[in-house]
């Protein structure tokens, strides 16, 4: 420490943090109120300061100000928008420890530190907790979020289609051609393989996939959907052999493995994964799968309240790569995505470092363990592994099933109730009656208000209450809302009354307001 002075502002820091844990998690406000939004606004330095305020003043400004400011998604488990986890305390207490030693991630050194050793570590426990065989996903790396992991995935799909078409050509050629799409480009790589298109074929894409679809090159007018027409979320597998089959024209299938709406499955069974794969395998495919949430359904046991649910993540074993986010039902700090792929050298043809003597690691001493800046977007990188590590060690796989059993078991309670109630709509409708409210309900609950003026400002209302947060979507055209329950801290009895008396509250004030 340059400055002992400073250690009574990093004591108070730390003293808020503990005062702020100590009261009880329900009573934590979802919102902060517009008065202190407003005057948050107001304390932000306008220019930089010449001399600086030093660490004392700066330190009540934050807490005084900006902290007051902040929303409760992180404290309160009423905070239903977005699909947002919170930070177990094992997860807060290693974050604190990233801080303090602030390593980047980035190259394999571990002679120096055992920073990409615990990252590895941290992988395949993850791999463990969701019932994957660690040697088979040797391909594996933490990055800031599933978005970032569906920019790699589409680029490692786009890679292996490419480079596959490229020497399937060669072999009925007297001239091999030697192109990739890594040191070629796209455009000559294409060349080479006699492609014209590059299509990807999923039934409901997340707004990230089609993000990370722009980013590597294959652009958002790439996406087709082969979904039922009867089931939006389903594969159709006679139109996606149609669209796989197609002269001149390689793809990418993506499986949406809880879909963002509804937490419903795109597939139901190992089998139909498995039908999957053999297209795949058939027309030279790359099979990704977009698991922000809905991969960790896998760790959830076979039993009667959530066999519908674990059935929806059987089989994805069989896929070429998996996206995931941790920071939702992990539970760690933002920001934290994974990646996994089945093969161990293709994200390094893609991200590796060319003629950079300086970022190279020993090989003899490095091991298995690939240099993190080699295989994901980023050089310089945070430990986000330690959070995770640590989270894992913790509690377990015992204690991550319970953690999504609570929100899952929240989630019905609410579900059954919006069901049951004159004044709101449960979506989608094929959830008609409480066996299928309480077998197919994930940790999604997707409503509306029945009559139009109240559904216009239901969100408004709701979350004018600061108990708790839902977000807005669209369904069939309309406005929706969404609880989405990620929370660590859920309390299916608790917090299922609290949302209860929220939504009677809001209720009784609309029709006073109406009358």
């Amino acid at each position: 420490m340059e400055d002992p002075s400073d250690i009574p502002c990093l004591s108070r820091s730390q003293q808020h943090v503990l005062e702020t844990f100590s009261k009880p998690a329900h009573l934590h406000r979802t919102l902060p109120q517009n008065a202190q939004i407003q005057r948050a606004v107001d304390s932000l330095v306008s220019q930089i300061p010449s001399n600086g305020y030093g660490i004392e003043k700066t330190t009540a400004h934050l807490l005084g100000d900006v902290v007051p400011a902040l929303n409760g998604q992180a404290l309160s488990p009423n905070y239903y928008g977005f699909v947002t986890g919170s930070v177990t305390p094992a997860a807060r207490m290693a974050e604190n420890l990233v801080s303090t030693y602030d390593q980047n991630v980035h190259v394999h050194l571990p002679d120096t530190t055992i920073a990409t050793e615990l990252e590895d570590r941290a992988l395949e426990l993850l791999l463990e907790l969701l019932h994957f065989t660690v040697e088979a996903w040797p391909g594996r790396t933490f990055t800031t979020g599933a978005t970032a992991s569906n920019i790699i995935g589409l680029a490692c799909g786009r890679e292996f289609v490419v480079n596959n078409a490229i020497k399937r050509r060669s072999k009925q050629s007297t001239s091999p051609r030697q192109e990739t799409v890594g040191e070629d480009g796209l455009l000559a790589a294409c060349r080479a393989a006699d492609i014209t298109d590059i299509q990807v074929l999923t039934t409901v894409p997340h707004s990230s996939l089609k993000k990370a679809s722009s980013v590597v090159g294959l652009g958002r007018a790439c996406f087709h959907r082969v979904s039922l027409s009867e089931n939006d979320i389903a594969f159709d597998l006679d139109v996606l052999e149609d669209r796989l089959k197609r002269p001149h024209t390689v793809s990418i299938v993506v499986i949406s493995c809880a879909e963002v709406n509804t937490g419903m499955f795109a597939t139901r069974s190992y089998l139909e994964v498995g039908r999957l794969r053999s297209l795949c395998d058939k027309y030279g495919s790359w099979l990704h799968v977009d698991a922000a949430f809905g991969l960790f359904a896998r760790i959830l046991d076979d039993s009667q309240e959530f066999r519908h649910i674990s059935d929806g993540a059987k089989g994805l074993e069989l896929a070429d790569s998996i996206a995931g986010d941790a920071h939702k039902i992990l539970n760690v700090p933002y920001d934290c995505g994974f990646f996994f792929s089945r093969h161990a050298g293709l994200a390094q043809q893609v991200f590796q470092n060319p003629n950079a003597a300086y970022l190279s690691s020993d090989i003899s001493s490095a091991g298995m363990i690939q240099s993190p800046l080699n295989i994901g977007l980023e050089n310089s990188r945070r430990f986000r592994a330690l959070p995770v590590y640590a989270t894992l060690v913790s509690y377990g796989r015992i204690g991550y099933e319970d953690m999504l059993q609570r929100q899952i078991r929240f989630a019905r309670r609410v579900a059954w109730y919006i069901h049951q109630h004159r004044d709101f709509d449960l979506l989608p409708r094929s959830l008609r009656d409480e066996a299928s409210i309480y077998q197919r309900i994930y940790i999604i609950v997707l409503f509306r208000a029945k009559e139009n003026a109240l559904n216009k400002t239901l969100i408004k209302r709701l979350n004018a209450s600061c108990q708790m947060y839902v977000s807005g979507t669209s369904w069939e055209n309309q406005q929706a809302c969404r609880i989405a329950a990620a929370n660590w801290q859920v309390d299916p009895e608790r917090d299922s009354a609290l949302v209860q008396e929220v939504f009677e509250r809001v209720l009784t004030d609309w029709r006073h307001e109406s009358s």
